[in-house]
């Protein structure tokens, strides 16, 4: 039951590296790239059709907009100003805005700690991300959460989890919600590719296949499991065959095409609206940063991270938007300005903000209150 949309990106950094754990890279071949690039661009403009101008401008201004809120969330987080952990989503910027862009308002959404994006996706202002990520008041969490704790229950977007693989289970109750209240809402639950070796993982899709769930499980193959590669830590790296041990339907899609993970994720909704079935996508993918904020990132060598950077989503998309003539620079200028501009007011915003008040350690704790004043 699986398929297969547009060839793999190279596996180079999963599968080059050696078992004393160096990653033996080569010089990137810059012609080679370009001829990828050239390639993989004409399978992205032939998936034009169907969508008008101002779909597709909104696509590029989503992923833009998280490009510009994760290169600024980098830059407050250097300044001190963001405690904790703090994981960005540069490079993947495709996976949440493709897939995203293919469900309705009141869907579900889950994530795990890699989650701004996704947030900004479903549609989270973007003051609200970064107030939560200083610790303010006026965060989506109240400034309880921080980077990895993002919510939005008007917005169905529900977390932001820092354990890894602990939103799969939630999401296939969300899913399980659906069947049972008989709505025809979908779940699409985002994780990385450790997360698979999670039980968790296994329990959620034989019970999701089993009965029935309209839940769409997005694996993020990043290909680096913090700083262990996938091929030291997976036996079997094609992550989509995982859903044959269930039946279930899968299929793998290049991640870096944000119009390839849409296509792969409107079907995998057209499934379980219409039929309440599970689907299981593997959409293989790269960070160009470390793990996170403190991860210095020494097991990647610089020309792999240059290899994957030729293939940025960003700079596929804009260049095939210009070349079938949707927009011209101009109005990508225009577009970007608006973006840092947004992302500027945001910061401010967060700044101003102010911390939340101490009686809030008492609150959204239990579903009963907590009263501060009983000892």
């Amino acid at each position: 039951m699986s398929k297969q949309s547009a060839a793999p990106p190279s596996r180079a950094g999963a599968d080059e590296q050696s078992s004393t754990g160096v990653i033996d890279s080569p010089d990137v071949d810059r012609k080679q790239l370009a001829r990828e690039h050239e390639e993989v661009k004409e399978q992205q403009k032939n998936r034009f059709e169907g969508l008008n101008t101002e779909q597709l401008i909104e696509l590029y201004r989503q992923m833009q907009l998280i490009r510009r809120f994760e290169e600024k969330s980098a830059e407050v987080y250097v300044a001190g100003k963001i405690g904790g952990f703090c994981h960005l989503y540069i490079g993947q910027e495709a996976v949440a805005v493709g897939a995203i862009s293919a469900i309705r308002k009141d869907d579900y959404v889950f994530a795990s700690y890699r989650e701004h994006g996704h947030a900004l996706a479903k549609g989270m202002p973007a003051r609200s991300i970064m107030a939560e990520l200083l610790g303010k008041a006026t965060g989506c969490s109240k400034g309880k959460g921080g980077s990895m704790h993002m919510f939005d229950k008007e917005l169905g977007f529900l977390g932001g989890h820092a354990i890894v693989g602990g939103q799969i289970p939630l999401a296939t109750g969300a899913a399980f919600a659906s069947m049972y209240q008989g709505s025809d809402q979908v779940t699409l639950c985002f994780f990385g590719e450790a997360a698979v070796n999670q039980g968790a993982f296994h329990e959620s899709l034989n019970m999701a296949q089993l009965w029935k769930l309209p839940c769409i499980y997005i694996c993020e193959n990043n290909q680096y499991g913090m700083g262990t590669s996938i091929a030291r830590g997976m036996s079997l790296r094609d992550v989509a065959q995982k859903g044959c041990a269930y039946e279930m339907a899968s299929e793998f899609v290049d991640g870096m095409d944000v119009l390839a993970v849409r296509e792969a994720t409107m079907r995998a909704v057209e499934r379980a609206r219409r039929q309440s079935l599970p689907t299981l996508l593997e959409v293989r993918t790269y960070r160009f940063m470390g793990h996170s904020m403190s991860d210095p990132g020494n097991y990647r060598t610089r020309a792999e991270i240059e290899k994957y950077q030729e293939r940025d989503p960003i700079k596929l998309f804009s260049a095939s938007l210009l070349e079938e003539k949707i927009t011209d620079q101009k109005k990508l200028d225009e577009i970007n300005k608006q973006i840092h501009d947004e992302v500027e007011d945001a910061f401010r915003f967060a700044e101003e903000s102010p911390l939340p008040d101490p009686e809030e350690l008492y609150t959204d704790v239990y579903a009963n209150p907590i009263d501060p004043s009983r000892k």
